[in-house]
């Protein structure tokens, strides 16, 4: 949904609710100008979109493992918090970022650590590469040319979220493809580093196992 400039005229005593409104939302005033307007003649604003996807997220990783789930309303990222299987239990945070306008992508998955620890960092290198030489291989007949891409920088791995074809998710079906997406790589992520895979092809069975079990891609 696109955005243009606009002038109001709008009394001392709005400007002061709105802005009220705005900061107990966590947003701006424009936003909240935005979403109030929208509400009121009935659109959906992207931002509500967003929300809906959120909402099912929530709903799907807050009834299994630890995750610490939050999110801004009227915000367009998902913070997942998690604790890794890994000596000194050390966390992980999963971030989900939507596009507000998608186009090629709809959003990215921002995966967070922090750790002084080499040994630490050279399994969470691995593991990474270890994923992204799966999906390279398994997805390509789902994605084509739209296949997800792949950042790893220090303390950051991103990998974007895209639609397989021609395929149309509404916000349900989005919220529950990215939930179970995250929530098998964080499983995933936590039994390799617990030493639960005796080699590389278990965990391409357990990835293929997911890609067989009727989830929608993403």
């Amino acid at each position: 949904m696109k955005k243009n400039m606009y002038s109001l005229m709008l009394a001392e005593d709005v400007i002061r609710a709105v802005d009220a409104l705005a900061a107990e939302h966590g947003t701006n005033r424009s936003n909240m100008v935005n979403q109030i307007l929208a509400e009121h003649v009935s659109l959906t604003t992207p931002e509500k979109h967003v929300g809906h996807i959120f909402d099912v997220i929530e709903a799907f990783m807050g009834g299994r493992g630890d995750y610490r789930l939050y999110a801004e309303p009227n915000n367009l990222t998902m913070s997942i918090k998690s604790v890794l299987r890994y000596h000194y239990r050390p966390t992980i945070r999963y971030e989900v970022e939507m596009e507000r306008t998608p186009s090629r992508t709809i959003g990215q998955l921002k995966i967070l650590f922090r750790t002084t620890s080499p040994d630490l960092l050279v399994e969470l290198t691995r593991f990474f590469k270890l994923w992204m030489q799966l999906e390279n291989i398994y997805l390509r007949q789902y994605f084509g040319d739209n296949t997800p891409r792949y950042a790893m920088e220090e303390g950051r791995f991103r990998r974007t979220f895209a639609l397989p074809g021609e395929a149309v998710y509404d916000d349900e079906q989005t919220g529950d493809a990215i939930g179970n997406y995250v929530a098998t790589f964080d499983e995933m992520l936590k039994d390799y580093l617990a030493g639960e895979y005796s080699s590389a092809q278990e965990i391409e069975n357990r990835y293929l196992a997911y890609l067989n079990s009727g989830v929608r891609l993403i």
